[in-house]
């Protein structure tokens, strides 16, 4: 199976977690950031990673994912909210929801990451420190607290997470390949 691992990244985060899926899926895996604009013709998965901006994946990955076509695509994300909260999750789906439905999706996964300090100081200056319904990006205590702990992540248990998720992946997709080519299927 040859695999391509294709990432934006910020702060590092999701060239880290990119980094511990390529590794999974070696030795026919080949990494490049995206903006690369790498040839994903002729790979059996295409994997991609981008950082959570805005609800969704950044310019350059959503760029990248809407031109995939006729591919087996796995789509990884990082950002500085909680993995299992609702954000985290419709973030995940609106990148996924840019690939075009001629693609099959074969897994998704998604953990915290550092945030960028410039972006903290921005937002900060755009919407001060008191938090309110109609004022939610307000820079307050808790959002600085929530921001410290991402500072942490991608950790250890992050990327082992990545690699258990991308084998289950791997291993779905090297099926579907040999039943594809005993079925006279290309």
């Amino acid at each position: 199976m040859k695999s391509i691992v294709v990432y934006s990244s910020l702060t590092g985060n999701t060239k880290m977690v990119g980094e511990a899926i390529a590794e999974v899926l070696a030795p026919n895996c080949d990494i490049y950031k995206v903006e690369d604009n790498p040839d994903i013709t002729g790979y059996d998965l295409v994997v991609v990673g981008f950082w959570v901006d805005k609800g969704t994946a950044d310019a350059k990955s959503s760029k990248f994912l809407k031109s995939i076509r006729n591919s087996k695509v796995a789509v990884y994300a990082t950002l500085g909210a909680e993995p299992d909260s609702e954000h985290a999750k419709t973030s995940l789906q609106n990148g996924i929801d840019m690939l075009d439905s001629s693609n099959e999706v074969m897994g998704r996964f998604i953990c915290q990451g550092k945030i960028d300090p410039k972006l903290l100081e921005a937002m900060k200056k755009m919407f001060g420190t008191k938090v309110s319904k109609e004022n939610f990006h307000a820079v307050d205590e808790k959002r600085l607290e929530r921001h410290r702990k991402a500072s942490t992540h991608p950790d250890e248990q992050d990327l082992a997470n990545a690699k258990k998720v991308f084998s289950e992946i791997k291993a779905v997709t090297i099926k579907i390949a040999i039943n594809t080519k005993k079925s006279g299927f290309k």
